[in-house]
């Protein structure tokens, strides 16, 4: 089994700029794909970034690319997701995921991943 832990959301403003971090424990995870998803309220789980294991490769969703900046430290078993010029439509719950299969692509579909984390509250006000 593996757990993850999201930490680092919060309230700011339009403009602002916060760091999320994802934990994961129990399991080695580090040649694993990892991501980062987000879902507002009455809207489904979308895909906002992914990270192979060796941080070769990433992907973004064109909502979040050139603001947001995904990076992993296998040493930590930590992810990050730098999220910059934060606007309104970025107010969601973010969750961590971890795709258990030997691969080095990124998926951006949520089935694709096995594990979750309980997520962090992002909220940005206007």
């Amino acid at each position: 089994q593996v757990q993850l832990v999201e930490s680092g959301g919060g309230l700011v403003q339009a403009g602002d700029s916060l760091r999320l971090s994802c934990t994961a424990s129990g399991r080695t995870v580090s040649t694993y794909s990892m991501g980062w998803f987000r879902q507002a309220p009455g809207k489904e789980r979308e895909f906002v970034a992914g990270i192979t294991w060796d941080s070769g490769r990433t992907h973004y969703a064109d909502a979040v690319l050139g603001r947001f900046a995904i990076t992993r430290d296998n040493t930590k078993s930590q992810i990050y997701l730098e999220m910059n010029s934060l606007a309104p439509e970025d107010t969601a719950v973010y969750y961590c995921a971890l795709r258990w299969k030997i691969t080095h692509t990124i998926s951006i579909q949520p089935n694709e991943y096995a594990y979750w984390g309980q997520g962090t509250q992002v909220t940005v006000s206007s």
